[in-house]
């Protein structure tokens, strides 16, 4: 089947083939952890899409909570938006410099805020520059647009609401965190956290969502995927990793098998790991 889903995720053919459409925006969100030692603002600088705009993870987040890149409140979100030109009756692409790493993390912030014409282009702009593509190192100008927001509560979940997802067994917890760190055998980057996972979650690492060549795998693996972690697919599903980001890997992953009933735990294990009157597994 093709990739090709507005809604989801789009190829780099089809991108380039929409470029000059007048309601495309197109967005780099190259977001890295510190021990990748890159910076996505740096590179975006460098080269990006032609009229992509940067999206700062860090910045368009709730910067009052002492947890790392929460979901921003509507106001701030409205605000970013609308200066950097992006609004109502839009197609949004995200795009990040990995191929498919931090930009699923914008797809879910735009559709928690009720937006839901945006997808991830598959591969990313690693593979947009490996197929020859255009590039510019040049920002867009940007004019004010107006946009509508309506947050959608139900695909984000707070510490209370997993501590008793976890307990009920209600909910499918999954979790994209490399499998040493899950089992609670190395330690978290973040210091001060304790090690393990949320009681009765699943280990799916984020890496299984995609090909080798950093494209995602088609519905049927995903679904797969799923299934051979352990993950009961009739259940919700919330999913966690280390501090929300690659979480939104394994929703992007749900929503293309078409299990819409998906949340992920923003505070992950950056919130988890930090209370100690909070059950935790190891192994």
């Amino acid at each position: 089947m093709a990739t090709d889903d507005p809604k989801t995720l789009v190829s780099t053919a089809w991108l380039e083939a929409h470029l000059k459409d007048p309601d495309l925006r197109v967005i780099d969100a190259s977001w890295y952890l510190p021990a990748m030692g890159r910076n996505g603002k740096a590179e975006y600088d460098a080269g990006h899409v032609p009229g992509a705009r940067f999206f700062d993870i860090d910045e368009i987040s709730d910067t009052r909570s002492p947890l790392p890149h929460m979901a921003p409140p509507v106001e701030k979100f409205v605000s970013r938006m609308r200066a950097m030109g992006i609004g109502d009756g839009h197609q949004v692409v995200v795009y990040d410099g990995m191929g498919l790493f931090s930009a699923p993390r914008v797809w879910w912030t735009f559709r928690l805020m009720g937006k839901t014409d945006v997808a991830v282009l598959d591969g990313g702009f690693a593979k947009w520059q490996a197929e020859g593509r255009p590039v510019e190192d040049m920002p867009p100008m940007l004019r004010d647009r107006h946009i509508t927001v309506q947050r959608q509560a139900g695909l984000v979940k707070d510490v209370t609401q997993v501590a008793q997802a976890s307990k009920l067994g209600s909910h499918s917890i999954v979790d994209a965190r490399p499998p040493g760190r899950f089992a609670g055998d190395e330690p978290e980057p973040r210091p001060g956290l304790r090690m393990g996972h949320i009681p009765g979650a699943r280990n799916l690492p984020w890496q299984q969502m995609l090909n080798p060549d950093g494209t995602m795998k088609a519905p049927d693996a995903l679904r797969a995927a799923f299934e051979g972690a352990g993950v009961d697919l009739s259940k919700p599903v919330i999913t966690s990793c280390g501090s929300g980001v690659t979480a939104a890997i394994l929703s992007l992953g749900l929503e293309r098998i078409g299990h819409r009933n998906h949340a992920l735990y923003d505070g992950s294990w950056a919130e988890w790991g930090m209370y100690d009157d909070l059950p935790v597994e190891r192994g």
